[in-house]
């Protein structure tokens, strides 16, 4: 059993501490912006609740955080109130935003000078994924303290917990898997509008075809709620459309191309004046079918 803070309690991060208390059972102390949330978590899991990401982070083994940006990283770590003016030798934090790899970098150095460690962890599966405890894990830093983290976090919440390469890697590679799923679903909502002004059965075609080369997770778990035109569940537009910016960011200084992400970027604006900022990913449907 280790000594654990979690820093943000979103539709991620509240079941993410979850497993960590109750399938991991480690002494868990919760933090959020809205303290009735932290309340509502040690009602609910037991634990103990902290009126500042510093409080929390004192005395901890290990500082997970899951907010929402860079901006709200800095934040919770390196604000008067922040974790990082409490965390010692030993301690390791362990980022799961989805967040720039400059601000992994920038942490991972600050933390250094402190004395501690950091990991850039993002994770994949959405709010279903955490909800079950098997999320994919993306990781960045020294292999050494990889290893001490990946010890808290598979048991925990993760299906999958991979150390991608040094300090940012983490969220570089969470941004591949972002770039990837955005033309997937573009594709998807594509070939399903098709099939619908085809006339043809779209469970029948579902099934046939994603037991070929098409099959994704996507097709295999959003397709009866797209053909249903229901989008009021999962990874939230804005939340995707802030991913792709930190993705053709990095592109911008890296070289590379991504004409097809940015196309989507777009096609995600649009659905945003559709009034869906908060539908599913997969709402790119909608915007065909208007």
């Amino acid at each position: 059993m280790a000594k654990v803070a979690f820093l943000g309690l979103g539709v991620m991060g509240y079941p993410m501490a979850g497993h960590l208390k109750n399938k991991g059972g480690h002494d868990v102390t919760v933090y959020n912006r809205t303290a009735a949330k932290a309340e509502q978590w040690v009602k609910q899991h037991g634990g103990k609740s902290a009126k500042t990401a510093k409080e929390a982070a004192a005395g901890q083994d290990f500082v997970m955080c899951c907010v929402g940006n860079d901006a709200d990283l800095r934040e919770v770590t390196l604000g008067k109130d922040g974790a990082f003016q409490a965390m010692g030798k030993g301690t390791v934090f362990v980022d799961h935003t989805t967040a720039s790899a400059e601000i992994a970098r920038e942490l991972y150095d600050a933390a250094k000078k402190g004395g501690f460690d950091f990991i850039d962890a993002p994770v994949s599966g959405g709010q279903a994924g955490a909800e079950n405890g098997v999320l994919t894990v993306m990781c960045g830093g020294d292999e050494p303290i990889f290893a001490r983290a990946e010890k808290i976090i598979s048991p925990s919440y993760a299906r999958a917990c991979n150390l991608m390469g040094k300090p940012g890697a983490g969220q570089l590679a969470k941004m591949v898997n972002q770039i990837c799923i955005a033309g997937l679903v573009q594709g998807l909502s594509e070939g399903l509008h098709f099939a619908k002004r085809a006339g043809l059965d779209i469970d029948k075609l579902i099934a046939t075809i994603s037991k070929g080369a098409a099959q994704s997770w996507q097709m295999e778990n959003r397709y009866k709620t797209m053909a249903a035109g229901k989008f009021d569940h999962g990874f939230a537009v804005d939340w995707m459309r802030k991913d792709l910016s930190i993705c053709l960011g990095e592109a911008r200084k890296n070289g590379a191309n991504l004409p097809v992400t940015a196309l989507v970027d777009q096609f995600y604006s649009e659905v945003q004046k559709m009034g869906g900022k908060r539908w599913d990913t997969s709402s790119l449907l909608a915007r065909l079918e208007r």
